[in-house]
């Protein structure tokens, strides 16, 4: 009986061992077998593409391939344009019809000596960037333009190693975790699965970006228009006279506005002002009245008088 039990746990501990040895040889060894355009192994023929020692992707016959270059290129133009908001749309339109689309859109209404301007975030495929950027220019005159670009190939390729890697793993775990009978053994397997998973999901994800930001390259548009030309100052008797007359009209002129709109408060001003007047002098009046009243004489009272100045 004990060497039933012990036999019984030393063959879920075998599988468990093997896993985990596996996992870590598919992550410690990627292969990085070399195929041909049409999925053959390398070697087949004179046209196989083959590893050289500095790392580049050569063919046999010494020339350069660039089938498996992965480039992200990004950039910005500025494009001198008579109505940006309208040259905006049509810079829309273009981008859209190649198959692109649009990240961002921001535009400056007119102001005194500037009619405006339109940036553009635009992804446009690269595999047509140039017909596109030569169609963007010709909404208008092109004044700047920068392209650069970064190659990311030997990234992309080590995410693809690393992501094959770990998708083996996660099959041979989980082809193991359907042998396992022992609970320790089902939940360390699940553990390690998940972990595993995580981050495949993780390297996936980050190989996405990268698929994305190759297809789709960013450049931004700028869209703007020549600024007026600034008035000049007076050199000469004419255009002195000119310039002084401008300022006269040009002070009336504000005079006569700011008079139109303190017209109304005059008015309201004016009414209280009287009013005010009005009551003043009424009070005064009042007041003189009663200060002077005038006595009415009487024979009764004159008589008497009469009398007392005689004795």
């Amino acid at each position: 009986m004990r060497r039933t039990h012990s036999t019984r746990l030393f063959v879920p501990a075998t599988l468990l061992v093997a896993a985990f040895a596996l996992a870590g040889c598919a992550a410690a060894s990627p292969d990085y077998t070399t195929t041909t355009e049409q999925g053959a192994p390398a070697g087949g023929n004179d046209s196989a593409i083959s590893s050289d020692s500095g790392g580049g992707i050569k063919a046999t016959d010494g020339t350069a391939s660039d089938v498996d270059r992965q480039v992200i290129t990004t950039g910005w133009m500025t494009i001198v344009v008579d109505n940006p908001r309208s040259s905006a749309t049509d810079a829309i339109k273009i981008a859209e019809s190649a198959g692109g689309r649009v990240d961002g859109r921001s535009e400056y209404a007119p102001v005194p000596g500037d009619k405006g301007s339109a940036t553009l975030t635009l992804r446009l495929p690269a595999k047509d960037l140039s017909e596109t950027l030569d169609k963007l220019g010709q909404l208008g005159e092109v004044r700047e333009i920068s392209l650069n670009s970064s190659d990311v190939t030997v990234v992309t390729q080590d995410l693809d190693a690393r992501i094959s890697a770990l998708s083996a793993s996660v099959d041979r775990l989980l082809e193991l975790l359907k042998t396992a009978t022992d609970t320790d053994t089902l939940i360390q397997l699940e553990t390690a699965i998940s972990d595993r998973q995580a981050q495949l999901e993780s390297l996936e994800s980050e190989r996405r970006y990268y698929a994305d930001q190759v297809s789709l390259s960013t450049i931004t548009v700028s869209l703007v228009t020549v600024a007026d030309v600034p008035v000049q100052n007076p050199d000469t008797f004419l255009t002195g006279v000119v310039a002084g007359w401008n300022a006269f009209v040009a002070f009336f002129s504000g005079l006569l506005v700011a008079l139109g709109v303190l017209l109304p408060w005059l008015i309201f001003a004016g009414i209280i002002t009287a009013v005010v007047i009005w009551m003043i002098k009424r009070r005064q009046a009042k007041a003189a009245a009663a200060k002077v009243e005038p006595v009415t004489a009487t024979p009764t009272t004159t008589a008497a008088r009469a009398t007392k100045a005689t004795k």
